[in-house]
């Protein structure tokens, strides 16, 4: 079991994440994501593949769900430490209008929790101005 510093640092990660998704802030993108990081998830019925880099630039490219007033819905569902340097995190994260189950592969690396793997699934779409889901 980790202490509560790391547990609660990892949390803070989380939080890191959660804020990327929803404001596009890619100025703290390496502070979210290692640059090797992987992104794997079926979307439309094929396996997308990207790296750090390519997802770094399509949230750079397009506009936040903030600066859209898209409807913020985040949720920790799950952590899972494997060592005190490596945890799995299970989230829900709504980014406009998708609903996302997320699972992240964090490493403590330098003191620092980084994601460096995710892999996604859309559970939900949303048209453009429906309501969230009640959970």
């Amino acid at each position: 079991m980790p202490d509560h510093a790391s547990y609660q640092s990892l949390l803070d990660a989380v939080e890191r994440y959660f804020d990327l998704m929803f404001d596009g802030d890619v100025s703290r993108f390496d502070g979210v994501f290692t640059p090797s990081a992987q992104l794997h998830g079926l979307r439309d019925g094929s396996l997308r593949r990207l790296s750090a880099v390519e997802f770094k630039n399509a949230l750079a490219a397009g506009p936040s769900p903030k600066s859209k007033e898209a409807p913020r819905l985040q949720q920790l569902l799950l952590v899972d430490f494997a060592s005190p340097t490596q945890a799995l995190v299970k989230v829900r994260v709504r980014i406009d209008t998708l609903l996302y189950l997320d699972y992240l592969s964090y490493h403590r690396i330098d003191g620092a929790w980084l994601i460096t793997a995710k892999s996604f699934h859309v559970e939900h779409r949303y048209e453009p101005h429906e309501p969230m889901l009640r959970q």
